[in-house]
Order: structure tokens, then sequence, then C-alpha cells
């Protein structure tokens, strides 16, 4: 496993992390989530990324479950707050004081620790004022519950006048958690020369754009069973943009790209995300344990710029680019 520092921060990361939305508590069964995590660990896998809002809790408690009994000063857990979570009721959700000094207390909790390493706004928050924000966290580092700060899908805007915000407060925001993959690269004009600036790292999900670049959806044929695209509880939405002929025939010509360099089509993928300098990790969901051992292998694969054009030639104009597509929901899901 290689390790790489979150943000401006003295704090290192494995560059594969451990993600469990999705799966824990929700696709996945306990015991294979159980041995997941296992198969994480023992690939070198050291940081873990949760959310509260992750089957309304119930990633948080199963993660939390299977990391008991390790050395917590050897891994690294981030959890995530602002969607509905408990009862969903009018305070449940969003970035308020209230819902923030309410959720971490829950989420430690639910994942047997006294802290996490990094407490992340897992959306921006449009009905609540920024600086109520940026001062319940200041609050909850203060009080140790939460080593460092982070956001998820923030714009380049927000993220400049949080960091400023954050640094009047004397606490560190280190990163930010976008989507990110060859298919999907809005965060590429505006907010990774933004985090460059200010000392923010990505680490970014859906490196496998839902499964996509694996190549195991081919154009034509029948879904595979069991796969994301088949998964009613949320999976098949989120995988619908990309399951289109015209881009699954493009994505088999990645094929002979990852054969030549002795890859799979999948470490290919996450390899490509880690070759962008401003990534400090690249997150990977499993629901099976064989899938985290060999995207763990994923880490120290270089590209060299002949293989990134190979890869920008085969796909054409396909990525997504456009900035406008890091956005938040315009107001509270409840």
């Amino acid at each position: 496993m290689e390790f790489r520092y979150l943000g401006n921060s003295g704090l290192k990361i494995s560059e594969i992390i451990y993600g469990n939305w999705l799966t824990h508590g929700s696709q996945v069964e306990n015991d294979t989530a159980m041995k997941s995590v296992r198969a994480a660990l023992d690939a070198g896998i050291t940081t873990f990324d949760t959310a509260d809002g992750y089957a309304n809790g119930a990633a948080e408690t199963v993660l939390g479950e299977a990391l008991k009994g390790e050395r917590r000063a050897g891994i690294e857990i981030f959890t995530k707050v602002y969607f509905p979570t408990g009862p969903k009721g009018h305070n449940d959700t969003g970035l308020s004081r209230k819902h923030i000094r309410h959720s971490i207390d829950e989420s430690l909790q639910r994942l047997q620790t006294d802290y996490v390493d990094l407490y992340q706004a897992h959306r921006y928050d449009y009905e609540t004022p920024l600086e109520e924000t940026m001062i319940a966290f200041a609050d909850v580092v203060e009080q140790g519950k939460a080593l460092y700060i982070g956001v998820s899908e923030w714009t380049a805007e927000q993220l400049s006048e949080a960091h400023e915000l954050a640094e009047d407060l004397g606490i560190q925001l280190v990163s930010n958690q976008p989507q990110y993959s060859m298919l999907w690269r809005v965060i590429e004009e505006k907010v990774v020369p933004t985090s460059r600036d200010l000392g923010i790292s990505q680490i970014v999900w859906s490196p496998i754009a839902q499964g996509v670049l694996t190549g195991k959806y081919k154009p034509g044929e029948e879904l595979p069973q069991g796969s994301r695209a088949t998964d009613e509880k949320g999976g098949a939405d989120m995988i619908k943009r990309f399951m289109n002929d015209e881009t699954l025939t493009a994505v088999q010509k990645l094929k002979p790209i990852a054969d030549d360099l002795g890859i799979t089509m999948a470490q290919l993928a996450v390899a490509w995300t880690l070759s962008n300098d401003n990534v400090a990790g690249a997150i990977v969901g499993a629901s099976k344990p064989e899938q985290i051992e060999s995207n763990a292998a994923a880490a120290g694969v270089k590209l060299d710029e002949s293989v990134l054009k190979a890869i920008d030639e085969a796909l054409g104009d396909l990525p997504e680019t456009d900035p406008s597509e890091t956005k938040s929901p315009e107001g509270r899901l409840v």
C-alpha cells in the first residue's frame, strides 16, 4: 500500500480507501461486509470512509463492528453529516449547529470510537449560514471528536469561503470528496486548481464509475445478475447515466490498454484517478472480499503520459467535464 498526505496536513492516509456506501447495511449481508473489511486491512488499507446517511446509520454500525479491536492509532475513520437520518424529522438533516452536534455523537456511538479522523459536510447546505456550520465544526474539533474537517461535492467558490472561515476559527479544512473517474471529470476545471491553492486534497468516490469501468457491462448484452446495474435499492439509479451503448462501447477500448500494463480494467480506472496529484485517495467499495483485494492492487501503479493519452483517445468526448455539475441539493431533503 502507498500513503499520501491529506491536504496541507500531517495526516497520511492509504491511497486506496475502503468505502461502504450502497453496501454495508443495504446490499451486502453483514458477514460478507465483515470479510470485506478484513480483506481491506489485509491488503494494507488503513482508511475507511462512511456516512451517517448510508442506510440510515446501519453502514456506520457495521463498519464500527468490523473495525472493533483494531489499533485505533493505526487506522483512519472518516464519516459525514448532512443527509436525513433517524426518524428524519425537521432538524434531522442539513448542517445546522443542532444537527451537527447530535450527529457527531450518534456517529461515534455507532462507529464505537471516541473520535473520527475526518468529519465531512456531505453536501453544501443552502439553508444554514456557512458561518454557523463552520463554528459547529470547530466545536467538534475543539471537543476532540474529530481531528480534521472535510466536505463533499462543494464548488470552488464554496471551498474558498469555507477555507477562509476555517483558518479564522483555527481548524483545518483538508479535503473535498467529489465523484471523479475517467468518465466524470467535472472537478478538473475549477475545483482542483482552487483546492491546490488552498491545500485541500480530493478523496474521490466512484473511481470505477459504479463498476462501468470494469468492462463487465457490454453493449447489447444482458446485465450481469447481482451487479450494481440490477440493484433496485439505489445502485441502478446511480449507474444509469453511463448505461448506454456509446459509453459501453468506448469503455471496451480500454481493455487493451489495461492488458498491456498487466492490470485489470478496474485497477486501470483507480490508478487513473490517482495520477491526479491533487487526489489523496480513491474510495473503493466491495460486495465481496475478492473485489477489495483486486482493487487495492492499484496502489502504486504509475501511468505514463502515453497511457493517459491512449485513455483520452479511447473515450473521446464522452467524459463529462462541465464544472456546473459539481452541486448540492438546493434545499434539504426533508
